[in-house]
């Protein structure tokens, strides 16, 4: 059978396989490449899970897998371990909205806070933040309505940069407390100052190009539909998603 474009390759396989759960219980699981491909099939298309292809095995299956490894911890355990490699050198810091598609907007029950969405000028909204590496490759996710500004996740997103790092972030992120928290680590911000900004900063605006590959890593995970478009009324879902599509950008040869 061809590969499809939107299935995992032999190399990603390979970087994968050895890091998924390996101790099943009872009846064997179903081939766990196979499944992995039918998730990404249902983020790549935005259908809904009931309508993954036959050649994926049972939709339940790959649903229930999705879900219980979401819950085991599997997929934050498979990013992490991916991404200690990253290169700390120049690290950069952005979000993106995330239009709430109907189905997803109504908040489950027990859901914490507002599940990951808010309202905009353009409706209800998510929005995904991310730390990215020199290569682009995605070091921290978080997930927060669309209306909470950039820099209330700063301090998450840059807990874990190291000493000499170069922290890129645009003009939202001008902040004393941004600017405090690099400095205490021993880490540059490079931020360009807000115009009505008091005191000077040091800035290098020929170093500052190179932010534009956060913004490139959101263009790659909205090429899944389900992605670019929330369907997942459950936030930890919709951010597993994001961590498992962003997978793959660490899995490129």
């Amino acid at each position: 059978m061809t590969r499809r474009r939107y299935e995992l390759t032999e190399y990603e396989w390979s970087v994968i396989q050895p890091l998924l759960p390996n101790k099943p219980r009872g009846v064997p699981r179903v081939d766990d490449r196979r499944v992995l491909n039918g998730i990404l099939w249902r983020f790549r298309t935005g259908s809904p899970w009931a309508e993954i292809p036959e050649r994926y095995g049972p939709p339940t299956t790959c649903y229930n897998r999705f879900l219980r490894w979401r819950k085991a911890g599997v997929w934050d355990r498979l990013l992490e371990e991916v991404s200690k490699a990253y290169d700390g050198d120049i690290v950069m810091i952005g979000s993106t909205c995330v239009r709430v598609h109907q189905h997803g907007a109504t908040k489950k029950k027990g859901d914490l806070e507002d599940g990951g969405m808010g309202r905009s000028r353009g409706g209800l909204t998510s929005k995904i933040h991310a730390l990215v590496d020199a290569e682009g490759r995605p070091v921290t996710l978080r997930l927060t309505g669309g209306q909470v500004h950039d820099s209330l996740e700063a301090e998450a997103l840059i807990e874990n940069i190291g000493e000499g790092d170069i922290l890129l972030a645009d003009k939202g992120y001008d902040s004393n407390a941004i600017r405090a928290l690099a400095a205490e680590k021993k880490a540059w911000a490079n931020i360009p100052p807000r115009s009505n900004r008091k005191g000077s900063f040091a800035f290098s605006s020929w170093v500052y190009r190179q932010r534009n590959l956060v913004e490139r890593f959101f263009n790659s995970i909205k090429q899944f539909r389900g992605i670019a478009t929330r369907y997942d009324k459950d936030p930890l879902n919709f951010l597993a998603a994001v961590k498992l599509v962003a997978l793959r950008i660490w899995c490129q040869p």
